[in-house]
């Protein structure tokens, strides 16, 4: 079992930066690939980014490519997402996400926990 609890959403203005965090208990935190994915009010949830277990490999949807960055901190079972040249439609709901030995899927279906989520709302 792995309990997940995102946190540094907020307000920020076009351009800005955040940085999410992304805690995970459970002693084998280094086993599990790590995602992230966005819900817009009205719009399915879809991926933004993964780091897999193991290599550290990390994907990006195209949209977000260039200016987020995923990272981890195995030592303190965290998973980053560092966000940069924000835009207004970044805005959304960020969920992290646990796919145990996943090599850095980009389907919902692959992630076996999910966190609570952070609100992120850019503004023009």
């Amino acid at each position: 079992q792995v309990q997940l609890a995102e946190s540094g959403g907020g307000l920020v203005q076009a351009g800005g930066s955040l940085r999410l965090s992304c805690a995970a208990s459970g002693r084998t935190f280094s086993s599990y690939g790590m995602g992230w994915f966005r819900q817009a009010p009205g719009k399915e949830r879809e991926f933004v980014g993964s780091i897999t277990w193991l290599t550290d490999n990390t994907y990006y949807a195209d949209s977000v490519k260039g200016r987020f960055t995923i990272s981890r901190d195995n030592a303190k079972n965290t998973v980053y997402l560092q966000m940069n040249s924000l835009k207004p439609e970044d805005t959304a709901v960020y969920y992290c996400a646990a796919g145990f030995r996943s090599y850095g899927s980009s389907l919902l279906k692959d992630y076996h926990y999910w966190g609570q989520g952070t609100q992120v709302t850019v503004s023009s």
